[in-house]
């Protein structure tokens, strides 16, 4: 049985994370872990404001920490009960150091995380994507299924190829732990640059392997900037996608997926974003 990791912020816990990881967790069979990111640090107040504004600092501190358990114990409880009426088998972890660091660790240890890409857990908002966003996916040790704000049934998978290792890891990495997806129409997009051809890169290999994988998938190859075409192709599309690409690491040399190309979708798409990456 999969393990799946479903991240939550105790505090305004993500919906469309819940439907997504609890669809994911019924297609393919797997265990789901809910996994609350208690970290200490992290309030939904500031310290030094309450110091400034009140004369027993100690005695409000103590009141809102309270009220702070009480929305992390009734998020927990809503997980449990969510599962519970979806008959899916799960486990809690309530994760108390810092979050970021916990959840690396966490990913070593699981299949896939399923995660809001609003997700930044700080009192103050970040532009999309947040630090913690772009830091996990930099060092993550498993695939991560970034998820919209709101959820929409999975009706599309769209496989974005550009012909390096990390592209074809992404696919693999889908295809092993949501096989089940296979059902839906599958196409594999391609950017080449203005010099190429209209072919795939390694054209033979990568349609013999699409084929063990996904064997009605359908191709499609464009040319120009990659950015630009991927980013106007996917929203111009009525289907509820979900994209699979890879390479996200900040060492990784790719004409497509350099750091900021997954920065861009994850901005730009409001649609599930599978990432996977090899060493």
């Amino acid at each position: 049985m999969k393990k799946f990791l479903a991240v939550f912020d105790g505090y305004k816990i993500s919906k469309s994370t819940m439907a997504y990881a609890e669809e994911l967790a019924a297609t393919a069979d797997a265990h789901l872990v809910g996994v609350f990111l208690d970290d200490f640090l992290y309030r939904t107040y500031s310290v030094g404001e309450i110091y400034k504004k009140y004369e027993k600092p100690q005695e409000v501190i103590k009141q809102l920490d309270e009220n702070d358990k009480m929305k992390r114990d009734d998020a927990v409880l809503l997980f449990q009960k969510s599962c519970e009426k979806a008959k899916i088998s799960f486990s809690i972890h309530r994760d108390k150091s810092i979050a970021l660091q916990e959840l690396k660790l966490e990913s070593m240890f699981a299949d896939l995380i399923i995660i809001n890409e609003h997700e930044d857990f700080m009192q103050l908002k970040e532009k999309m994507p947040s630090r913690f966003m772009k830091d996990l996916l930099a060092d993550v040790q498993c695939p991560v299924l970034v998820v919209p704000e709101n959820y929409k049934p999975i009706e599309k998978i769209v496989l974005l190829y550009d012909g390096e290792p990390s592209s074809v890891y992404a696919v693999k990495m889908f295809s092993y732990l949501l096989n089940r997806f296979k059902e839906v129409p599958v196409e594999v997009f391609t950017v080449n640059n203005w010099k190429t051809d209209l072919h795939l890169p390694d054209n033979k290999l990568m349609r013999e392997f699409i084929k063990r994988h996904f064997p009605n998938a359908t191709y499609s190859v464009t040319k120009g900037d990659a950015e630009e075409q991927i980013i106007g192709y996917l929203n111009n599309h009525k289907e509820n996608e979900l994209v699979v690409l890879g390479a996200y690491r900040r060492s990784e040399i790719s004409r497509w997926f350099k750091t900021s190309m997954a920065d861009i979708l994850i901005k730009e798409l409001n649609t599930p974003l599978f990432i996977a990456h090899n060493n």
